[in-house]
């Protein structure tokens, strides 16, 4: 499966994410930094959700697959809408730990 499948869909979420993971993906957690410090994926980077609408033009510049976790999946959609909104595709791997389960 290449990036756009990876981008669009056409496998299972978990597959994507695995890819994801395997192309060097950012994995973004959007939770507090307080959740965080408690717990979050090798290599992940905290952007709080409230925060994220003033990082997209450092994400856009990055140009890399983006994963977004939180403690359940809710905030990482609303991330994903922010983010689709100034045209950045990424992918809701819901919690946290899903994503340090499949590293």
């Amino acid at each position: 499966m290449g990036l756009l499948s990876f981008l669009f869909g056409g496998s299972k979420k978990q597959d994507r994410i695995i890819e994801a993971l395997q192309a060097g993906a950012k994995i973004v957690d959007v939770r507090t930094p307080g959740e965080f410090r408690q717990g979050h994926a090798k290599g992940a980077v905290n952007i709080p959700l409230g925060n994220l609408a003033q990082k997209t033009a450092q994400l856009q510049k990055e140009n890399q697959p983006i994963i977004l976790c939180c403690r359940s999946g809710a905030r990482a959609g609303n991330a994903a809408s922010i983010l689709q909104g100034v045209g950045i595709q990424s992918i809701n791997a819901g919690a946290w730990q899903t994503v340090a389960k499949l590293q």
